[in-house]
């Protein structure tokens, strides 16, 4: 038998690399997609949502303050904001593919059901809106929850809650917590009254804290689902499910309200609230949670002095 005069024959050439499959896929592609966001656009908008959060403490509020029943006020802005993003989901085909995608990642594991539980937090976050707003003002309101948002940011980048994984603490991360903490005291120190109790701002200092851990579960959920939409329609979902619970207890112990108040922006809570959890849910895995948090307090103080 003869041999070919040439050379070895060539090696074939190597398969080009399969693309992400399965939860790497959705993983990889909610990664790119945050990436592409730009660091200081991202902080920029996590100041807008600030903002955003002060403006629904101060409908919310209001519109607490005008039924006398903090309970009817929050299923109000949830169940409003519920409406619309039913509305959303059912005319744009992607949130309906989003919700698909995250019942996959629930029944093969890779997200856990209690991760879908963050509208727990924000009916308790929207609930003390009525509770306290009306008693301590939205700046000290603010002041409350941005300080339980910056401890729960701290905390739950470290141990690695977010998205984004452990962001491990370091001295700049503290130090700016620390500051952002003493600069919200002297910044409303003037507005404290002798007459506030402040023992009432233990409300909204957890409803921070269980903010910080909201964003951090709808992330998680958009991460999964690719879908800010998907994200935001559960969080809505299971915390309008929640208040309503509230409000037919509270109704049954103290009544309904006699009449409710027709100006239309009192209503607009929960199309605001659909705004700004939805950009958080989509920012929190670009900047952590407690970059996210620090924004957030900036935005709702320059809403709320």
């Amino acid at each position: 038998m003869s041999r070919s005069s040439g050379g070895p024959a060539p090696r074939p050439a190597a398969p080009p690399p399969a693309a992400p499959a399965g939860s790497d896929r959705a993983h990889h592609h909610a990664h790119a997609e945050s990436s592409r966001v730009p660091m200081w656009a991202a902080i920029a908008l996590t100041i807008v949502s600030g903002g955003l959060v002060a403006l629904q403490s101060r409908v919310n509020g209001e519109l607490a303050r005008e039924l006398d029943d903090f309970s009817v006020a929050a299923a109000i802005s949830f169940g409003s904001g519920l409406v619309i993003l039913v509305l959303l989901a059912a005319a744009w085909p992607e949130g309906r593919r989003g919700l698909v995608r995250l019942r996959g990642a629930l029944q093969a594991g890779r997200l856990a059901w209690w991760m879908l539980l963050g509208g727990t937090a924000g009916a308790w976050f929207v609930a003390t809106q009525g509770l306290a707003v009306g008693v301590l003002g939205v700046a000290l309101f603010t002041v409350a929850i941005v300080a339980g948002q910056t401890l729960g940011g701290v905390v739950f980048d470290a141990i690695g809650l977010g998205p984004g994984g452990r962001r491990p603490l370091s001295p700049t991360r503290i130090a700016g917590a620390a500051l952002a903490l003493v600069a919200i005291g002297w910044a409303v120190s003037a507005q404290v009254a002798g007459d506030v109790p402040l023992w009432l701002m233990l409300l909204p200092f957890s409803a921070g804290i269980g903010a910080s851990w909201q964003q951090a579960m709808n992330g998680r959920v958009r991460t999964a689902s690719t879908s800010a939409l998907a994200a935001t329609f559960m969080n809505f979902l299971v915390g309008t499910a929640v208040l309503v619970v509230v409000m037919l207890a509270h109704a049954a112990s103290v009544g309904w309200p006699t009449a409710f108040p027709t100006a239309p922006w009192l209503y607009a809570g929960g199309a605001v609230g659909c705004v700004f959890i939805a950009a958080q849910a989509v920012l929190v895995r670009r900047v952590g949670v407690l970059v996210l948090a620090l924004g957030l307090v900036a935005g709702q103080l320059a809403a709320a002095l």
